[in-house]
């Protein structure tokens, strides 16, 4: 930040974007991951006249919700992460 001589009021040198490519790449991600949990829990369903027992399977109970909800936490992260400012690194 540089500081203006005669108002003494500070100015930020250059524009910040609150979210950067990273967090952009980061929610792409988390999305295909919220996609393909839901996808896993699709499938045919029981009728009154024949039982599919396949609704009670692993992928559609277990394996399908957790990668939903590891989808939706990395998107809460993915949007959260600050960038780095490089001016501080130096």
């Amino acid at each position: 930040m540089r500081k203006e001589k005669d108002s003494g009021l500070i100015k930020e040198s250059r524009r910040r974007m609150p979210l950067t490519g990273n967090n952009f790449i980061g929610m792409a991600i988390s999305g295909l991951l919220i996609v393909v949990g839901f996808l896993l829990m699709l499938g045919g369903s029981s009728t009154p006249e024949e039982f599919n027992p396949d609704i009670f399977s692993v992928r559609r109970i277990v394996v399908g919700p957790f990668m939903a909800f590891v989808g939706f936490v990395a998107m809460a992260v993915a949007i959260a992460i600050r960038p780095k400012d490089k001016s501080t690194e130096q």
